[in-house]
């Protein structure tokens, strides 16, 4: 049986049609893998972030919770948004503006038990510069709290 010139046209047409749908779908699946979502420290004690998949979390780096396990390359820390704060541990080498009391941003997951395991740490770059979620974060943090001592005192 030979195929008239339409309908080649027509297969033609159904076969690209079909790649370019199962490119659409190879493109968008890997985008999915690599996207990355922003949370605050409050918004993980919340319960607000994914259980089982990589994000990141950001905030002030707590005085006085830097601590180093004797590998010399595990670093744990608190990261706070002034109304909640997450413990994190980070194993690998920590930027050189890493420092407590600075911004910073830690991306990896959660674990049961509650602490965030960074597989990758950022740090703000100079003083006037903080990752605009993380900014957003404290300031949000900051409000809540004013706006609850407005009720007590009332």
């Amino acid at each position: 049986m030979v195929m008239k010139r339409r309908h080649k046209r027509i297969a033609f047409i159904v076969a690209g049609l079909a790649g370019l749908g199962i490119a659409a779908a190879l493109v968008l699946s890997a985008f999915q893998k690599n996207l990355v979502f922003f949370f605050s420290p409050s918004q993980v004690v919340a319960r607000e972030a994914p259980v089982n998949q990589t994000f990141r979390v950001g905030g002030l780096v707590e005085k006085g919770t830097l601590k180093r396990d004797n590998d010399g390359l595990t670093a744990r820390f608190v990261v706070t948004d002034t109304a909640q704060s997450i413990p994190v541990v980070y194993k690998g080498i920590l930027p050189d503006l890493f420092k407590e009391g600075r911004g910073c941003v830690a991306q990896g997951h959660i674990g049961t038990d509650g602490v965030f395991y960074a597989d990758q740490v950022l740090a703000k770059h100079d003083e006037n510069y903080m990752p605009p979620q993380a900014g957003q974060a404290i300031d949000n943090a900051k409000h809540e709290r004013e706006a609850a001592k407005t009720v007590v005192n009332q």
